[in-house]
């Protein structure tokens, strides 16, 4: 299949991931309950949504070799500008009544919070990430309820960084683990292997937590310290493992596997677009009003259409429609592209 020049920059297992991301939530969004129960989906898709993030700014940043004083100016507006886009967007799908935890805002301050930190050493950002992790929960972050009535400043600090669909402060410590992937060269093999194991034992210790100490939950979107661990554990397992098996550097063994999952990997590549025509797709059917988990038709029909349109646009037009507006305001440098 030929690939648009674009593509050739990407990294291909990172689209993949992303793409997965996006799918997790069209499940998680629409796929009918006979309970409660949680699905393996909830909120996880999310964390791996924002871990994927922070890997992104990594490679615009500079990948393995961070770019050096003199030309991270351009690269830092242009993630500023992308981050009042996102804000904006992300307030406007707010207002559809989608029945939808719009993440895109939350998203946008993280991205904002983490400008200061993109150029630090790997072991000083994992300090930072565990002052995060620790910090948070200590803060009251993801504890308690988001007072409507509070003064704006206080309901803006509250429902953003603290008791929100997504709190930043709860969330920053997955952005700030895809910022250490991506500072450790993606295309290393000894990389890849680490990721799988500290992912896999982070997911074991943070979900294991639940099993032998009482009181401890790892609930979906509690913003627990041990849902944190383990849910952040499995999305950079994910990371390593599709690395690791669609490899950076392409061979005749990985041609195969990556045709089959090229739509996913279009998806991925737009994911912006994508999660965006998802949340107007509810919206509509939504009527106003909101909804829970309309059904397996909508499912379905969501996840062609994108698998489909995504595809074909990929094909013949490359860079998605809402992604295309993005390079256009931030005019970010040829690496910016690999986002």
């Amino acid at each position: 299949m030929q690939i648009r020049p674009d593509a050739g920059d990407r990294v291909v297992a990172i689209d993949i991931a992303r793409g997965l991301a996006i799918i997790g939530m069209f499940v998680a969004h629409a796929i009918p309950r006979a309970s409660d129960a949680e699905l393996l989906v909830d909120g996880r898709s999310s964390v791996l949504f924002a871990t994927l993030a922070g890997v992104s700014l990594g490679i615009m940043t500079g990948s393995a070799h961070p770019l050096v004083r003199g030309q991270r100016s351009e690269c830092v507006i242009g993630i500023v500008v992308r981050a009042l886009f996102l804000f904006l967007l992300g307030v406007l799908l707010s207002s559809l009544h989608s029945g939808v935890a719009v993440i895109l805002h939350f998203y946008a301050l993280m991205f904002l919070l983490l400008i200061p930190l993109l150029f630090l050493s790997r072991w000083l950002l994992g300090l930072i990430g565990v002052v995060f992790l620790v910090g948070s929960p200590w803060l009251g972050a993801a504890q308690g309820e988001v007072d409507a009535s509070a003064p704006p400043v206080s309901y803006f600090v509250d429902y953003f960084f603290l008791n929100g669909d997504y709190p930043v402060l709860v969330w920053m410590p997955f952005l700030l683990a895809g910022l250490i992937i991506a500072r450790s060269d993606l295309a290393r093999p000894k990389t890849q292997v680490a990721l799988v194991g500290i992912g896999a034992s982070a997911a074991v210790a943070g979900y294991g937590a639940v099993l032998v100490l009482p009181g401890v939950s790892a609930q979906a979107h509690s913003g627990s310290i041990a849902e944190v661990i383990g849910s952040g554990g499995l999305a950079v397992l994910l990371i390593g493992a599709l690395l690791w098996l669609i490899a950076v550097e392409p061979g005749s063994q990985v041609r195969v596997l990556r045709g089959i999952l090229w739509p996913l990997a279009a998806t991925g590549s737009m994911a912006l677009t994508v999660y965006t025509l998802q949340i107007l797709a509810l919206a509509v059917v939504a009527g106003g009003s909101e909804i829970d988990y309309p059904g397996w038709p909508l499912l379905i029909g969501m996840l062609l259409l994108s698998f489909l349109g995504a595809g074909l646009w990929r094909q013949f037009l490359g860079k998605g429609p809402l992604e295309r507006v993005l390079a256009w305001l931030t005019r970010i440098p040829r690496k910016g592209q690999l986002s």
